[in-house]
Parts: C-alpha cells; sequence; structure tokens
C-alpha cells in the first residue's frame, strides 16, 4: 500500500483537533488506514524538521494520495463538514481552451486531456502537495507513467489554443525543466540516461518513430509527456493559474486521474471546488468532449443487501447518514427497499453494491457490527493429498538437518533460462505481459532460480548451507482452459567448499525410503535395456527408483543423474540431481560448488 507524509501539527490544524498518537491511531483504524509512523518523538528526526504522520493508504484509494485527500476524508467522516460539491465553471463551449489531437498521436499516447486551475493561491505546503500528488498517481495508478502522464504549467506564461501532436525526435527543440540549454528529441535520450528519477522512463518512448509533444498557439513546447516538462511554462508559488495537460494509452485510467487531479486542489481557488473546463477535438476519431467530466455515477443499491450482510437492521435514511461519513450523498429511494447513492467523482473504485456494502460497515464501526455464529453444519477440513504429501517432504528434511526456503514463485526470464544454460523453447514458461520489475518477468519453471538466489544472499553465514523448498513451479499447458498448469515439486540445494554430491544424494535415498519406493539398480530398473525402449515398453517389473548419468548444460560434465522411478509398472524420469556448472555459479554470484537435487511429487500420488 501507499504510504503518505504529512505534517503532523498542519493535519491536526485542518482537523480542527489536537490528537494523540494513540486516539490518531485509532481513528485511521476506524476509518480503514493506517498510522505507520510518528515522527515527533523520532530520534533520528533532524531537529530543524517538522514531525511527520506516515499514513498508509489503500491501493483503491487514489483520492487519498495527498494531504487534501487525508484531512477532507477525516473532517467528512467525523462530521465536520459535507462532500464538496464539485462543478466546472459555466463558460460557454466556445470559450474554452481547446486542446487539439492530432492524428499522428496514435502511433504513441492517442488520448488527452485538461484543466485549469483559475486564480489558485498556493503556500509552500500545498505546492508541495500538489506535485506530490502528481507522483504518487504516476507511482501507483499511472503505472510509472506508462498508461498516464500529468503536466502542469503556468497558463500565464503559455498561450492556447493547444495542440497534443507526435512529431520526430529530431524536429522537437525545448529547454527542459530546470536546464538552461535548449536540447532536442534525440539528444534528450542521451541527456537523461542517468539521471535517477527521469531515466526509468525513456524506455516508454525510446524506440517509438515519433514523440508526443503539447504545444502552445505559438508552437513553443510545454511538455514532452510523459518524460519532462518545459522550463517556459514551469509553476511556482507564484502561479495563479494552472494548466493541466495530461496523456495517456488508457482512456479509463485518463478520466481517472483527470478528475482526483483537479478535485483534490481546486479547494484552493478563489471560488472552491470548482474547476475551468478544457474542450478536447480529437481530429483522428473525429469526436469532441470536456475535460474534466466529474460526473457523479448513481446507484440503487438493495436495503436487505446491505442490512443482510453487515448483520445490521437499519432503515434506509439511517444507512443514507452512514454514506453521508464517507463521501456519499444517499437518499431513500421512492422503493423503500433501495437506496439511491451517488457516487463522487473521485471514488472510481466503487463499482459495485459490496463495495457501498463496506463503506456501510466501516460508517458503522467494524467493531460494531453484530457478531453471530454461522447457522450452518460443521465440517471438518481435510488437506489435499499433494499438499500433505509435501508436508511429509518438509518434516522429513527438517529432520536431516535441512533447512526451508520460501522464494517467490516469480523470477527474471534470465534467471530461469540463460543463467541455468537452459534454452526459452517459447513452449514452457508463463511470461507476465506487464511486468512491474526485471526481477518479476516469468513464472517459474524450476525451483532452482529460487534456492540459488537464496544462497547467494545468505554467503555471509557459516558453511556448509543446506537448503530446501517444496512449492508450485508453473508450466503453459494448452489443453486446459486457463492455458498453464501448477506442478508441485521438491529441490535441495547444499552450498559448501565440497561438492556435496554424496550428500543430496544421501537426502535423495532418505525422502524415497520414507516414501516406501525402493532402491533399486541400473541394471534392475532397465534390465538390460535402453531407457527409451523401458518408458515404452513399460516392462511388468516391481516398484523403485535409480539415476542415470546425463550430459545436461546446467550440470558439470559427469557428475549429474536424472532420476527415475517406476511406480504401478510405469516407468518416469522424475527429476534431476547433480552439482552445477561453473558457469551457472558466476551467474548467481557464488564462489564454492553447489549440488542440486529436484524432482516432481506428483508422480507419488
Amino acid at each position: 500500500m501507499p504510504t503518505i507524509n504529512v505534517d503532523k501539527y498542519r493535519l491536526f490544524e485542518e482537523l480542527g483537533e489536537q490528537f494523540t498518537e494513540e486516539s490518531f491511531q485509532q481513528l485511521c483504524f476506524d476509518f480503514g488506514i493506517e498510522l505507520d509512523k510518528d515522527t515527533e518523538n523520532d530520534p533520528s528526526r533532524p531537529k530543524d524538521q517538522k514531525p511527520e504522520l506516515a499514513i498508509e493508504i489503500p491501493a483503491n484509494r487514489y483520492d487519498m494520495l495527498c494531504f487534501e485527500g487525508i484531512a477532507m476524508h477525516l473532517n467528512i467522516f467525523r462530521g465536520k463538514h459535507g462532500t464538496p460539491n464539485w462543478k466546472l465553471a459555466n463558460i460557454p463551449e466556445d470559450k474554452m481552451q481547446t486542446l487539439t489531437i492530432t492524428k499522428e498521436t496514435e502511433q504513441v499516447r492517442p488520448y488527452a486531456a485538461g484543466a485549469i486551475l483559475r486564480n489558485i493561491k498556493f503556500t509552500q505546503d500545498s505546492y508541495d502537495s500538489f506535485i506530490s500528488l502528481q507522483d504518487k498517481l504516476h507511482q501507483n495508478l499511472a503505472r510509472q507513467r506508462t498508461l498516464v502522464a500529468i503536466g502542469t504549467h503556468d497558463l500565464d506564461t503559455i498561450q492556447g489554443p493547444f495542440t497534443y501532436e507526435a512529431l520526430p525526435p529530431k524536429d522537437i527543440n525545448f529547454v527542459p525543466l530546470n536546464q538552461t540549454k535548449k536540447i532536442n528529441g534525440e539528444e534528450l535520450m542521451s541527456f537523461y540516461e542517468t539521471d535517477r528519477h527521469l531515466g526509468r522512463y525513456l524506455h516508454i518512448l525510446r524506440d517509438k518513430p515519433v514523440y508526443p509533444v503539447i504545444l502552445d498557439a505559438n508552437r513553443e513546447i510545454c511538455s514532452l509527456p510523459p518524460i519532462i516538462n518545459s522550463e517556459r511554462s514551469k509553476i511556482t508559488l507564484d502561479t495563479k493559474n494552472v494548466f493541466i495537460d495530461m496523456t495517456a494509452t488508457d482512456q479509463t485510467k485518463l478520466d481517472i486521474v483527470c478528475n482526483i487531479m483537479v478535485a483534490m486542489f481546486s479547494q484552493y481557488c478563489a471560488e472552491p471546488f470548482t474547476i475551468e473546463p478544457v474542450k478536447v477535438i480529437s481530429e483522428h476519431n473525429g469526436t469532441t468532449r470536456v475535460t474534466p467530466s466529474l460526473a457523479a455515477r448513481t446507484m440503487d443499491v438493495e436495503v436487505d443487501y446491505l442490512n443482510q450482510v453487515t448483520g445490521l437492521s437499519e432503515s434506509p435514511a439511517s444507512i443514507c447518514k452512514l454514506l453521508s461519513k464517507m463521501a456519499y450523498k444517499a437518499e431513500p429511494s421512492s422503493d423503500p427497499k433501495f437506496v439511491k447513492v451517488t457516487v463522487p467523482p473521485t471514488r472510481a473504485d466503487v463499482l459495485h453494491p459490496c463495495d457501498v456494502m463496506e463503506d456501510v460497515a466501516i460508517a458503522y464501526g467494524f467493531n460494531s457490527l453484530p457478531r453471530s455464529s454461522p447457522n450452518r453444519s460443521v465440517t471438518i477440513g481435510k488437506p489435499l493429498m499433494i499438499n500433505k504429501l509435501s508436508d511429509i517432504v518438509r518434516t522429513e528434511c527438517a529432520m536431516a538437518g535441512w533447512v526451508e526456503v520460501m522464494p517467490l514463485i516469480l523470477c527474471s526470464h534470465e534467471e530461469n533460462f540463460e543463467w541455468l544454460n537452459r534454452v526459452d523453447d517459447g513452449k514452457t514458461a508463463v511470461k507476465l505481459a506487464n511486468p512491474r520489475t526485471v526481477e518479476y518477468q516469468v513464472a517459474r519453471t524450476s525451483l532452482l532460480p529460487g534456492l540459488l538466489k537464496t544462497l547467494s544472499e545468505n554467503k555471509a553465514m557459516k558453511l556448509p548451507l543446506q537448503i530446501i523448498e517444496s512449492a508450485d513451479v508453473v508450466f503453459k499447458d494448452e489443453s486446459l482452459e486457463r492455458k498453464a498448469r501448477n506442478e508441485r515439486r521438491w529441490a535441495a540445494a547444499y552450498y559448501g567448499k565440497t561438492s556435496g554430491f554424496e550428500i543430496v544424494h544421501g537426502l535423495l535415498d532418505r525422502v524415497m525410503t520414507m516414501l516406501k519406493v525402493a532402491f533399486v539398480t541400473h541394471e534392475e530398473g532397465l534390465e538390460g535395456k535402453s531407457i527409451d525402449y523401458a518408458v515404452k515398453e513399460n516392462p511388468s517389473k516391481a516398484d523403485g527408483y535409480f539415476i542415470q548419468e546425463i550430459d545436461e548444460p546446467t550440470f558439470f560434465k559427469g557428475r549429474a543423474a536424472a532420476i527415475y522411478v517406476r511406480l504401478g509398472g510405469e516407468l518416469k524420469r522424475i527429476g534431476e540431481l547433480g552439482v552445477l556448472h561453473p558457469t551457472v555459479l558466476e551467474k548467481f554470484d557464488l564462489r564454492y560448488p553447489v549440488s542440486t537435487l529436484e524432482i516432481n511429487l506428483e508422480v507419488f500420488l
């Protein structure tokens, strides 16, 4: 969940009450947010820095990602004031500022919106909060600016009407924010390559044939979204009129961000909560619309549903009063079975009556809800057989002195394939379409990357290290409706100054003995035939397991074996064990030998 740092004394002043840490923590709990930290008595806080409150905000409450949103909603919750009446300034459409979207933008970011905050009065605190909300929306809802990018400009330094175009990089020339030298689009990429803040966004445009730009009536560039604004139009504490441009690849996210951005700071306008709209003209589809919309949505929610799920027996009027504490406007419907709920434009997270029900419960108080036992038959849970088997294997390994680890099921593509000297055939791994970071690109197809990363992060510990994991891996499977399947595996890794091959082999023998699978010699297992022949013919033979040498690039040549098991007369290869190849160790930054084993547990069910 995002954490917002706010000035403690300023927030208490806005709330009109001085809270103790305990009482404010209780208020946060009652509202559904969490006080993470109070720096008042933190010895590490610089003496010249004001005390701050670090408040965790639910991931769905984008309207509370700033000081203004937190203060407003806590005041509404406490009944200090009602929900603001956000509205658009009464300006004829032919008198509005316009933003024209050209056809070329379809190649990069096809959507745009705009808004104007007139006669706004910034203080240092409100200015900092304005910039912070912009950044928080970029990081969360806008997915690192890939979905939406926000630009803010001093309207008195530029002149409308505005156009949103896409130009070749060499034709873009402007002075970026906080710079003095004019550069073009091609130079901009190399200029910000090492910038800690902006460098991470360059990939969004780097390989595009054209870059998006916002231009004013004099063809002066105001911004190059989603990278940076122009120095010429930057806002300051003295800015009176703010022009906000937003470009996007997702229309829905664009409208949400637009509404939240202007709603939170329109309170500082000369006419509070009034926003001047912008007329957006799209050349590629011939449509015209006015942004922001600030349209409130109305829902008819069943009273019995709200009462039944929460365990209450409130009247429609009482429910409406509770909803007013959560920034809704609600009134009894003409049908007594329903209440008419008006959802404010900032609450994009409200999609279903269950969202309204949750807010009713919060307003009533979760700790005050009636408690009762379910009127259902008592049943006893039973573990899945695969989970029971996994627990047995874990217990046996623990008794043998091995430590269980729990790495993540996601890993990078390199860790899953290249670092293990394995080739991706494109038909094995489930890949994330929009990975958050390069560390989480695919669902692992082996437990080895997680074990080796764990060893790499714990090299300072006393050797040898003996770790195991029993968990799922994921494979593509076109035969299934979901196109993928999980497979439960068990793996172990020994890291020490000797190879430890005999140690992982001994652990395998111990677990197989516990599973009552006998060891058979290589000759007994194959009956003098090849592996392919034995698998094909499925000779009738007693159950058992054996190993056979293999030559695979993951392992050191001559120190690896495949594990075969015959159960019910069927012979299967269930895994491998061996000493890892030096190049694998080098990729995972390990200096001593590592022996591993990995088997499929599902064959034993």
